[in-house]
């Protein structure tokens, strides 16, 4: 199969109430979507990274009560899991969908990678004014990247659970995400920007 895009219909997941109905929602509109994505995205960073990368999609296994309000796929080099290790992300949540490399609060030496960060601030800050910054992954709220403050970084770095995700959100309404095709493309080009910072959090994780 070849990934087709998202639409409405996939965005209305969350917007059902119960637990079980989110659940096969996602399993079903979601998920097979990840798959032929994630596919690509595996062979693509693989190729451009020159070692082997796998894909997680996520299960929402701890959830007994409340629905996930938002999903995604990551991508990391751990093949028994990725929340300990920088990784790639791309996910929807019931209004957008986001293209992460994702540095969050499992990574055992989170402090390590922000102080890498903190050196290469000026770089971030030279990213495309498109790209945003998010300090939290279960909230919907970014920073632009023009509105990113070094004390953000710093959060990051001192504050146990602060996380850093950094990378490009689209409406749910963008015609982009209905062309599968062009939002590969968009995907790949996003990563291709990310992957010096990828690459700066691994020799840090060392």
């Amino acid at each position: 199969m070849v990934f087709q895009g998202f639409n409405q219909n996939d965005f209305n997941t969350f917007t059902i109430d119960n637990l079980d109905g989110r659940m096969e929602a996602i399993q079903t509109r979601i998920q097979p979507k990840f798959q032929e994505l994630g596919s690509e995205l595996v062979d693509y960073l693989a190729a451009q990274l020159g070692n082997e990368v796998y894909l997680h999609i996520a299960k929402h296994a701890r959830r007994t009560v409340n629905p996930p309000n938002d999903t995604w796929l990551a991508i990391a080099d751990n093949k028994r899991g990725y929340k300990k290790h920088p990784h790639f992300q791309v996910g929807l949540f019931d209004d957008h969908v986001f293209i992460w490399l994702a540095l969050i609060y499992e990574l055992p030496n989170k402090r390590e990678i922000a102080d890498s960060f903190l050196n290469k601030y000026d770089e971030i800050k030279q990213l495309p004014n498109n790209f945003a910054v998010s300090l939290d992954h279960m909230k919907k709220e970014a920073i632009q990247i023009t509105d990113l403050e070094i004390k953000d970084v710093e959060r990051f770095r001192g504050v146990k659970k602060a996380e850093f995700l950094i990378g490009r959100r689209f409406l749910s309404d963008d015609p982009l995400l209905a062309d599968g095709e062009k939002f590969l493309e968009t995907v790949k080009q996003t990563y291709d920007i990310l992957i010096p910072f990828y690459q700066l959090a691994m020799r840090a994780r060392v």
